[in-house]
């Protein structure tokens, strides 16, 4: 067997994010703007088999593709089991060729891949397929994955960085819906992170300035402003694309505060008042995906926690049950937050690091870039919704530009014991009682991908 320089080898991990974010950008399937139903869009699904793999198909997958990650080759032997592995026939198992897909630099071998999984899904995905359009394909049809998935997956990803073997663990978890973002883990200790790291570098107890004292950021700069127990402290966006994540504290709570540029999402955990015997979880990014949305993880306990909803989903905070308290996060500008609240503090401007990010603006501004599947046609793909939990446990999304207009004229903006008020140039929800009820701006498709029975608010 000859060694191959087109599998990705651990040590050349760290230089693939650029390339691979400009193929994702590049693909066609990020280009959805119109509302449209998944056969209009994704076609017919195939017919999926049910039950155990042969033992054949179970070797042929562990030589063509955990074989070929754990060793970086691929010879004779990986093309022989390719070859068993397209015989089959099985849609499942276009699953493990698009894992493996992701994390290969070679325009050949994914193109022979491509069409390897052509020939699974039964789809002229043709040979310049990209592993996110297999991706999408497969999420809108809802294929299921082949027997022992999470094990292969586990050995493909964790091949390629040891360091994501706490993540791939038996959990809540839908493990189809896993991709690498293109960075690495997160994993330096609590209020180190001033330390340097090759991935998205989290900020522990940030630096703060006044408002009177802050040269920065200038009135029109979009801040996510947080108020706990009369304490306001705003976020600005040019940090938070940098940082991404922040674990602080405010108002005598702490919080763990991640941002999904992807979603277009800051959110605000509690990470406090939990039950006797846990520690405060430190929130840090994972480098993983599930559907464009973030994975994060506790580094205190090695939990994965739900980025869009704070349900733990694996680990010892999963075993107890854990779901995060949110507070509401206000989407505005610097100027007004801080005439609406002029004792407020704002992260200082070093913690940007020098970088002055748009993702949203400009990345992100023709869609999703990583695979989401179908999306509610209810509304397009990057509609700006506010989104809350109501106190009855239903969840709820207001399109947020017709919101404002309409709270603009004075206006009621309800749906049934949700209500919307203007807060600081911004939108807040709270219940019928004016409790807080932990809501925040976010896109559609990832509101309603993680919230599939939402409601719609409509005038």
């Amino acid at each position: 067997m000859t060694k191959a320089t087109h599998i990705i080898h651990k040590r050349t991990f760290a230089g693939l994010f650029t390339t691979m974010l400009l193929l994702a950008i590049a693909t066609v399937w990020a280009q959805q703007t119109e509302p449209q139903t998944v056969i209009e869009q994704f076609g017919e699904a195939p017919e999926v088999p049910t039950g155990a793999l042969s033992a054949e198909l179970i070797e042929a997958i562990d030589v063509a593709f955990i074989d070929s990650m754990t060793d970086s080759v691929w010879g004779e032997d990986q093309r022989d089991a390719l070859a068993t592995v397209e015989a089959s026939n099985d849609p499942r198992i276009a699953w493990i060729v698009s894992d493996f897909m992701r994390f290969i630099s070679d325009r050949n071998l994914s193109s022979t891949l491509a069409g390897s999984a052509s020939q699974l899904l039964g789809l002229d995905i043709g040979r310049a397929g990209h592993w996110g359009l297999i991706t999408d394909q497969l999420i809108a049809w809802d294929i299921p994955a082949p027997p022992d998935y999470l094990r292969v997956k586990g050995a493909i990803f964790t091949s390629t960085l040891p360091s994501w073997d706490f993540i791939f663990v038996e959990g809540d978890v839908d493990w189809r819906h896993v991709s690498w973002g293109g960075v690495r883990i997160d994993d330096r200790v609590y209020d180190n992170t001033n330390e340097p790291c090759n991935c998205i570098p989290a900020a522990d107890n940030p630096a703060v300035v006044s408002a009177k004292d802050a040269t920065w950021p200038s009135d029109d700069a979009i801040v996510f402003g947080v108020v706990v127990n009369g304490e306001a402290r705003a976020y600005p966006r040019q940090i938070m694309e940098v940082r991404e994540m922040v674990n602080d504290t405010l108002g005598g709570r702490t919080v763990g505060i991640p941002y999904c540029t992807l979603c277009g999402a800051a959110q605000v955990y509690f990470t406090d008042q939990l039950p006797e015997g846990i520690e405060r979880p430190v929130l840090r990014t994972s480098g993983l995906l599930i559907r464009s949305n973030k994975v994060m993880y506790d580094i205190t306990s090695g939990s994965v926690i739900d980025t869009f909803r704070g349900t733990a989903v694996t680990g010892p905070l999963a075993e107890k049950n854990i779901r995060l308290k949110q507070a509401s996060v206000i989407t505005t500008s610097w100027g007004e937050w801080k005439e609406a609240y002029p004792e407020t503090t704002v992260l200082a401007e070093e913690l940007a690091m020098g970088r002055d990010f748009d993702f949203r603006n400009n990345r992100d501004a023709n869609g999703p870039i990583f695979p989401v599947g179908n999306v509610d046609p209810r509304l397009s793909v990057h509609e700006d919704i506010v989104g809350a939990i109501s106190a009855s446990g239903t969840p709820v999304a207001f399109v947020r530009s017709t919101a404002m207009i309409a709270l603009g004229k004075g206006e009621k903006v309800e749906a049934g014991d949700v209500r919307l008020e203007l807060e600081a140039g911004g939108i807040k929800a709270v219940d019928n009682n004016g409790n807080d009820l932990g809501s925040h701006q976010a896109f559609w498709f990832a509101w309603s991908q993680f919230y599939p029975d939402t409601t719609l608010w409509s005038l």
